[in-house]
């Protein structure tokens, strides 16, 4: 796997940050997202826990850029609450985000080894579901 690594937005990984420290509170919300659209703009969202799983911060993220117009998604990242730092996103998030946009990068790693990294890097001979779709038009 060659994983190539890009310049890392830190705007975007405090603003994920701020977000855990000011809006994470209690069981219910632990994680933070904030990506960065192709016009510039960064949107924030938190997870939203529930015992039968509900949707984790990326996911959470995808709905709100969308209810703001956005739908080219270029670098997102996760922070959790209690200064638990940059957290790589799951499985379930790695599909979603292959899925939706293929070319995203995601910010992995903390301090001096916080890098970005393209999400086909992080979720290698993947099942891609948009070319299921294309196949049945």
């Amino acid at each position: 796997m060659t994983t190539q690594t890009h310049h890392v937005d830190h705007e975007l990984i405090e603003a994920a940050a701020h977000i855990a420290r000011t809006r994470c509170r209690g069981d219910q919300h632990t994680m933070a997202a904030a990506a960065r659209a192709q016009d510039g703009r960064i949107v924030t969202a938190v997870n939203v826990y529930h015992f039968t799983g509900g949707p984790c911060a990326e996911l959470t993220l995808i709905g709100v850029a969308a209810t703001q117009g956005i739908h080219d998604l270029d670098t997102i990242v996760a922070v959790g609450d209690r200064d638990r730092g940059v957290v790589p996103p799951c499985g379930r998030c790695r599909q979603v985000l292959l899925d939706y946009f293929p070319a995203i990068g995601v910010i992995v790693g903390e301090g001096d080894r916080a890098r970005t990294v393209r999400i086909t890097d992080l979720l290698p001979e993947s099942y891609v579901w948009a070319d299921h779709q294309i196949d049945a038009e």
